[in-house]
């Protein structure tokens, strides 16, 4: 991959032109120009001087009045599965970015290139070459926390000809060698678990498990490649305080038998004296398979492992904390060795549900299915770690990864559904901004007689689903609407004043494909002053599936006029291919 094809070329430039460039920009080469027409080629000496070029030449640096396009030669015939992303935020999580790119087709392997450049790099495997042309079409160009991925074919050797699909599913299929790296988190020798290892322990030791100045957590974090999220502020006053894992099998494992070792030491220490066994939280739906028929695994597990294991009572699920406490009793090696056994069941579990899921991957497009929670993993009101979302008051001793951009809609309720929403002292409205990751809040009244009320609902659009959908549940649930009746509610986004126009369309063309295609009414009202802000209102109007659809489409406009946006503002270099400004960190 050390070959580049420069496009955009003037007719004017010459060999010297391009040859004075690169070296204006330091930047090696191991033989002459080829121009053509329009473009050209050159080798570069190895695969990091070729990546160079392409993140400091490509749409920055102009020639005769042309920007440079410059990206690695591929022949057509190599021009298959294989893409290259490149300028992924330094800081993302793999399962974010394993979740991004499940949405276009199965992944079958996807590698990190190590570079110089502080934004990271991957090559991605997809199953076919449509899969492939898709995840291109949708993701080059796309806005990322302030980063615009470039996505770019790469020689596929083993690229031929296209035949019937050999998985045929979405989603991650059999992965390729491992990566060797992860964006903010150094060296992985293995791929991230989808599922974290989620574990209960007692509040008197969370200090000694944090360590001064959070010294010990960072020490395991580092040691285990892990990332640790310790939830000290929830539940306030329990005896007991959750813990997340996010790390590869092994490494969770690790991690976990790091923080019993600690715990031990403590309570030597401290001349605590009662067991203290190791607490796994899991979701009910993986607890039957992990049990198996008449306790089966259970069973074998406690054997193999010289453990006693039990799990808390159905009793004690409610639907904001659907998680069953698995507590293993023996010796820290025998607890550690128990704790691998019943995460693989978990994991095997957790994937077969995924693999049905990812069969309904189309179902509403721009939404991550996966970090909805329908199948889930990890804490309740995180849904799995691809969602990216603690819930509100979770803080960790090492976190990284920022946050999915965040939305606001308006949601309308009946004025006489405040209360059921809210619940008793406010338990309902905090559980239900807990369980979505979501920020929500009833506005007041406008006037006595108001006969609606607006839900302000902020957070990305796994949130934005999770509250929602439990809103037009409750309102069922406590009969504001007809046993036959469907909830049909109104929402309001909010939309820049010049964008109006795109999710109008030509003589109504777009809203009106909109409604045929959501069967949601979709309404811009006319002659709007636009706010404070230079936005203006889209009302929608339907049952939850209708409203969600029209949702994530309106933003699918939204993003690519954003993007057009900064791409007519992004200044041009002068002609004199000057430096561009360094990106700030």
């Amino acid at each position: 991959m050390n070959k580049l094809y420069i496009g955009n070329v003037s007719a004017e430039a010459s060999e010297e032109d391009l040859e004075s460039i690169f070296k204006q920009w330091k930047i090696q080469h191991s033989g002459p120009f080829l121009v053509k027409t329009g473009y050209a080629f050159v080798d570069c000496p190895d695969e990091k001087t070729a990546m160079r070029a392409i993140d400091v030449l490509s749409g920055k640096v102009e020639l005769h009045g042309k920007v440079l396009e410059v990206e690695h030669s591929v022949p057509k015939r190599q021009r298959s599965c294989k893409l290259q992303i490149r300028n992924i935020p330094p800081h993302m999580q793999w399962e974010v970015l394993d979740g991004m790119l499940a949405q276009y087709g199965a992944v079958e392997s996807c590698e990190q290139v190590n570079t110089d450049m502080e934004t990271a790099v991957v090559s991605v495997r997809y199953a076919t070459r449509d899969q492939a042309r898709l995840a291109m079409e949708k993701l080059n160009g796309s806005m990322m926390e302030n980063y615009a991925l470039k996505v770019s074919y790469i020689p596929d050797e083993t690229a031929a000809p296209e035949g019937p699909p050999s998985g045929g599913r979405r989603g991650f299929n059999a992965r390729g060698p491992p990566r060797s790296g992860s964006p903010g988190l150094g060296a992985r020798p293995k791929v991230q678990s989808d599922i974290p290892l989620r574990v209960l322990v007692p509040t008197q030791f969370v200090g000694a498990i944090i360590g001064k100045e959070g010294a010990t957590i960072r020490n395991i974090t580092k040691q285990t490649h892990s990332k640790i999220d310790i939830h000290r502020k929830e539940n306030a006053g329990a005896a007991e305080k959750p813990i997340t894992i996010h790390s590869t099998p092994e490494g969770c494992s690790n991690a976990c038998r790091t923080i019993m070792d600690i715990m031990q030491k403590e309570a030597v220490d401290t001349k605590f004296t009662e067991e203290i066994p190791l607490k796994i939280l899991a979701h009910n739906n993986f607890v039957g398979r992990l049990i198996g028929k008449e306790g089966r695994n259970l069973k074998k597990i406690e054997q193999d492992t010289g453990t006693k294991i039990t799990i808390s009572p159905l009793q004690d699920l409610t639907l904001y904390n659907p998680e069953r406490t698995i507590t293993v009793k023996g010796s820290i090696d025998a607890c550690s060795r128990a704790e691998e056994e019943v995460m693989k069941k978990i994991r095997e579990s957790y994937e077969s549900d995924m693999a049905a899921m990812n069969l309904q991957s189309n179902l509403i497009p721009g939404l991550n299915l996966n970090a909805l929670g329908l199948f889930p993993s990890g804490a309740p009101g995180m849904g799995p770690s691809m969602a990216n979302v603690p819930p509100p008051g979770a803080h960790g001793g090492c976190s990284y990864g920022g946050q999915p951009e965040s939305e606001t809609v308006h949601l309308f309720i009946p004025a006489l559904a405040v209360g059921a929403i809210i619940g008793k002292q406010g338990q309902h409205i905090k559980q239900l901004s807990h369980f979505a990751g979501a920020s929500i809040k009833i506005a007041p009244a406008e006037g006595m007689d108001a006969k609606q009320r607006m839900v302000i609902i902020v957070g990305p659009p796994e949130a934005q689903f999770k509250a929602q959908c439990r809103i037009f549940g409750k309102l069922k649930e406590e009969n504001f609407f007809g046993p036959k009746e469907e909830v049909k509610l109104e929402a309001h986004i909010k939309v820049p004043s010049f964008a109006a126009g795109r999710v109008i369309g030509k003589g109504g063309k777009t809203v009106n494909e909109l409604q045929n295609l959501t069967c949601a009414e979709v309404v811009v009202p006319r002659d709007q002053t636009p706010d404070e802000n230079d936005q203006v209102i889209v009302k929608i109007s339907g049952h939850f599936f209708a409203c969600q659809l029209a949702q994530r489409k309106i933003q699918e406009i939204l993003t690519q006029v954003r993007r057009q946006q900064q791409q007519q503002q992004q200044p041009k270099p002068p002609s004199g291919a000057q430096p561009p400004i360094p990106r700030k960190k």
